[in-house]
């Protein structure tokens, strides 16, 4: 199981964040989840008004998480769903998926939530998705490690 060895984690203030969603429309009631799941980490982290966007698919992720940090969000967390199928379109684009959004917290110094299932069946992606019955929520670990390495790079730069 992907979620063996997980730390242990607690939510920390971060109310003085800016913070942002882009979440895919593929696999709706995937991505409902993994959208729940984020908002309740936002939640529990004390964020205030996170602005939520929504993208064709999982391809377009990178760009609008750019275009996010390039309008000064502290954290963007970008939410998706690829599920192999027959082609080799699944391995292009969760490729393009993870390295753009590599690009993206390089390139602008900005903390990126990676929530982008990237599973060989829709089984697969339910027992991600934080629903009811899943046994793991990667929404909420995507936006809970967004936060907190949002909270780290402000206190590094603090200290600059």
């Amino acid at each position: 199981m992907s979620g063996a060895g997980a730390p242990q984690t607690q939510a920390i203030d971060c109310h003085d964040l800016r913070v942002a969603l882009v979440a895919a429309s593929w696999h709706e009631h995937v991505m409902d989840g993994l959208i729940a799941g984020a908002q309740r980490a936002f939640a529990e982290h004390r964020v205030e008004a996170p602005v939520v966007t929504r993208v064709p698919g999982t391809f377009e992720l990178p760009v609008v998480a750019s275009a996010l940090a390039q309008h000064g969000f502290d954290a963007v967390v970008a939410l998706g769903v690829v599920i192999r199928g027959g082609t080799p379109h699944f391995d292009y684009v969760c490729s393009a998926a993870t390295d753009g959004l590599t690009r993206v917290a390089l390139d602008h110094t900005v903390a990126v939530g990676f929530g982008v299932l990237t599973c060989d069946d829709e089984a697969q992606a339910l027992d991600r998705a934080g629903l009811e019955g899943s046994s793991e929520d990667k929404g909420y670990e995507a936006a809970a490690a967004a936060l907190q390495t949002a909270q780290t790079l402000k206190r590094i730069r603090s200290k600059v």
